[in-house]
């Protein structure tokens, strides 16, 4: 379990957090010229705190899961399928699943929580670079004062309950498509694609339920309070 942290944190967490940081700078650059365009230029502050926060970072974290962890277990477990090593942990009394798959997810519960925390911080920046230093049309103080404003301690559990599922669904997709993978390396590669498949869709139908039951009947904003 820990060497698989080890290599997730090594091979996945600078690809993540420039995801992140990447759409922070865009969501802060649409939320400078969106609220100039009301009339409302402090009010950037206010949209990137809701758009980083409870959608921006929960799917740029799937998606960079599903590309890079998910895929990356597909191909190796469907690797060792192929390669007959699954059956040579069987044929040595070691359960697999037990072996292979568990190890994997109980890696990524313990490296996640910290990795998220992470690039929520990262997507931030990203966003009050824009706003401020790039853009330049709200001082620090104004940006902030918004900012804060228009998010709440549910706000962060709630996201990150989005971005723990996301991230709990693509490894547990990756790890099924490698483990039945079949047919030599043209199965490793179809079992890979189609783990891909199936994670951008969950995904998607995960970031939707999530936001209509966190957010859906009571967004909580604190527009004219």
């Amino acid at each position: 379990m820990i060497r698989q942290a080890d290599i997730f944190i090594r091979g996945s967490l600078l690809i993540v957090l420039g995801l992140v940081f990447a759409l922070g700078l865009v969501v802060g650059i649409e939320g400078s010229y969106g609220a100039r365009l009301v009339g409302a230029p402090a009010a950037a502050g206010a949209f990137t705190a809701i758009a980083d926060l409870r959608e921006i970072v929960p799917y740029a974290f799937g998606y960079m899961m599903a590309a890079k962890v998910s895929t990356g277990f597909a191909a190796e477990l469907g690797t060792m399928r192929i390669a007959e090593e699954i059956d040579a942990l069987e044929v040595m009394a070691l359960p697999p699943v037990l072996y292979l798959c568990s190890t994997r997810l109980l890696a990524t519960w313990l490296v996640l929580p910290f990795v998220y925390a992470l690039a929520i911080v990262v997507a931030f920046v990203g966003s009050f670079i824009a706003v401020v230093l790039q853009v330049g049309q709200v001082s620090a103080g104004g940006y902030l004062q918004l900012f804060w404003k228009f998010q709440s301690t549910s706000d962060y559990l709630f996201s990150g309950i989005k971005g723990l599922v996301m991230g709990t669904f693509v490894v547990l997709v990756g790890c099924f498509y490698g483990y039945t993978a079949h047919g030599g390396p043209k199965g490793v590669g179809r079992a890979t694609a189609k783990a891909m498949v199936v994670n951008l869709i969950g995904v998607h139908i995960i970031g939707i339920i999530g936001s209509q039951i966190f957010w859906g009947g009571s967004p909580r904003l604190p527009i004219g309070g």
